[in-house]
């Protein structure tokens, strides 16, 4: 299954508590390793935030669910998301179907 996991910053205290947990994101990323069953396919940064988009390949949501719990300080979303050529023929499908019923 593909996810699509945003974050963004979570609100912090004074300046200097915020910079400090921006010190601590960087230290824990820097030793973060993906769980072996976590295919990274896309891992972006929104430009001028502390936060992006990662597009993951995971059979597992309990490793997702893990990853997401490593960083306090941002608020994630973790979506399932399909291909878009598998999400028109899934759609057309269901369109020829309806079209296929009988008026009542």
């Amino acid at each position: 299954m593909k996810y699509m996991i945003s974050w963004f910053e979570r609100p912090q205290g004074s300046p200097t508590e915020y910079e400090n947990a921006q010190k601590r994101i960087l230290e824990v990323f820097t030793q973060w390793k993906a769980p072996a069953n976590f295919k990274i396919e896309l891992f972006v940064v929104r430009v001028g935030e502390w936060g992006g988009h990662m597009l993951v390949d995971c059979d597992d949501p309990l490793a997702v669910h893990k990853v997401c719990s490593t960083w306090p300080a941002f608020e994630f979303q973790a979506r399932p998301v399909i291909a878009v050529e598998d999400a028109v023929r899934v759609e057309l499908e269901a369109i020829a179907w309806r079209d296929g019923l009988k008026p009542e």
